[in-house]
């Protein structure tokens, strides 16, 4: 089942995320041992078009409780930068 993770920074964060964001990236580079595979993944930006605000994945996933143990386990989780995380399931229907 596919499952999207939207994860909204707390205000001030920036100067965090760029400091955990190798661990980040090595993080998602296997997921493996989470049993979920990400179909697509990126920062969320302002409308500058440049200043990242928060994360967005898709996800492939058995089921939630894989896409939260995988989400809570994420180094900015652990850092404390996302303020909100919504975890939704997903239909594709295009694309």
């Amino acid at each position: 089942m596919l499952f999207a993770i939207h994860a909204v920074d707390r205000a001030g964060t920036l100067p965090t995320r760029l400091a955990n964001y190798d661990a980040h990236k090595s993080f998602l580079s296997d997921t493996s041992r989470f049993g979920v595979r990400i179909v697509m993944s990126g920062p969320l930006v302002a409308d500058d078009g440049a200043t990242m605000i928060g994360s967005l994945f898709l996800i492939d996933a058995p089921g939630r409780a894989e896409v939260e143990a995988f989400n809570r386990a994420d180094p900015f989780a652990a850092a404390g930068i996302w303020e909100k995380v919504t975890i939704t399931g997903f239909l594709r229907r295009q694309g």
